[in-house]
């Protein structure tokens, strides 16, 4: 297909191939409606980037693979990324552990894990995948269909998951029925969803011929529920409205606010490593911080770091955000085996920023601070002052987009850490 018949695209989801006058596979990507994703490369008013016009001048065809639905594109997208190794996808293979999906499929109980190497013969991987939250959406689903252990080494006791319903434990699972599950999580993995959809039925037929029939309800759920997940409408992973590839918009990005911080006196020479700290804690109880690292503006999650917070004066009688946040901070700063960043920020206002400035101060360590006040979402610098910015500023994105995965991470700890004090 040339570029100029891309009206003829379907308008459903599925997997677009940009190849060039070789017939080589340039980039792969996944939209939720083909014909709308392909055109935005090519409208006359899109302000396209570097790499996306070098991208662009290079397309001769355009192949697409039309699916049932977007949780399918994008298992198909990583499998094409894998298969063809498209140059413009090379921020999933530029050395940079990208998130592959993990099972350790020679384990007595195999474990559905998230990797980010795949080094281990005995066990077979999916990805590499766009990013983490994608790998965290697909086996979240899949899970509540087919549950799992996800620790390589799981405790001998009942954990969490298993009163949720999302973990069969050593000490009730049933070998047989767990090894079916991992078989039809691998079908889902490869994209057989008709398969494994299949197989569930002729399983539920056997029982119900047995006359087992709530063995065989249990299965219809499974059926019904795979074909939910695979609706056309179930998820919305086309987030993007730029057609720029994502390496521009990141590189946009970083630009923005390293300008952004040097009009007011903070000097940065790059931006390759951020740390964002959050605090979470209800009534001074179960209180958290969390550490969450960006690298090269995209989330580096193998740095995650949580922290429970220990004793503080008056704590927990009376909460205290601002020493909370300078005990998170100096604790990471005792890690000198973690690399420093070039820029901290906090979630809060200039009581947070003091509280990160005391603990690098304490340490005699000298990195740029900045803080994002969450109401009016205005930026607070280090010398405490306030910077109000229009949220289409790109410098704005991104530091509302690490704050926000900040707080997602610890709010995630302390749900569990509540979790686990009511089953005390």
């Amino acid at each position: 297909m040339s570029r100029s018949s891309y009206r003829s695209l379907p308008l459903g989801p599925g997997v677009y191939l940009f190849l060039n006058q070789n017939n080589e596979v340039l980039y792969a990507g996944k939209a939720k409606n083909l014909r709308n994703r392909v055109s935005s490369y090519f409208k006359n008013n899109i302000e396209l980037g570097p790499k996306t016009r070098i991208l662009i001048s290079q397309i001769v065809k355009i192949k697409t693979i039309e699916v049932p639905s977007e949780i399918e594109a994008l298992l198909l997208e990583a499998n094409y990324i894998k298969k063809f190794r498209p140059k413009y996808n090379i921020r999933l293979m530029d050395g940079k552990a990208y998130p592959l999906i993990r099972i350790t499929i020679k384990d007595k109980y195999p474990k559905v894990l998230i990797a980010r190497r795949s080094d281990d013969k005995k066990s077979i991987y999916f990805g590499p995948f766009p990013n983490s939250s994608a790998v965290t959406l697909v086996l979240k689903t899949i899970r509540k269909i087919f549950p799992y252990q996800s620790v390589i080494n799981h405790a001998k006791r009942i954990c969490l998951y298993n009163h949720l319903g999302l973990c069969p434990c050593p000490e009730v699972v049933k070998d047989k029925e767990y090894r079916k599950n991992i078989r039809h999580i691998v079908t889902l993995l490869k994209g057989n969803t008709k398969r494994a959809i299949h197989s569930l039925e002729k399983e539920r037929n056997v029982l119900s011929k047995l006359e087992e029939f709530e063995k065989a309800k249990v299965l219809q759920r499974k059926i019904d529920a795979i074909k939910l997940i695979t609706d056309p409408v179930y998820n919305q992973f086309d987030y993007k409205v730029s057609p720029n590839l994502n390496q521009d918009i990141l590189d946009n990005q970083s630009s923005s606010l390293r300008y952004l911080l040097s009009q007011n006196g903070i000097h940065v020479e790059k931006l390759e490593r951020i740390e964002c700290y959050d605090i979470s804690n209800m009534s001074g109880t179960n209180a958290t911080g969390s550490l969450v690292v960006f690298t090269n503006g995209e989330k580096d999650s193998s740095q995650y770091r949580r922290f429970k917070i220990k004793n503080l004066p008056n704590f927990p009688n009376l909460p205290n955000d601002f020493a909370m946040m300078q005990q998170v901070i100096s604790r990471r700063l005792n890690h000198a085996e973690w690399p420093y960043p070039d820029l901290i920020i906090v979630d809060g206002g200039k009581g947070q920023v003091s509280a990160a400035k005391k603990a690098l101060k304490e340490k005699s360590i000298t990195i740029p601070v900045i803080g994002l006040a969450k109401r009016e979402e205005i930026i607070i610098t280090s010398d405490l002052k306030e910077i109000m910015l229009p949220r289409t500023f790109e410098a704005l994105k991104l530091v509302m987009k690490i704050r926000d995965e900040a707080h997602r991470f610890t709010i995630s700890y302390h749900r569990k850490l509540r979790s686990i004090a009511q089953l005390n």
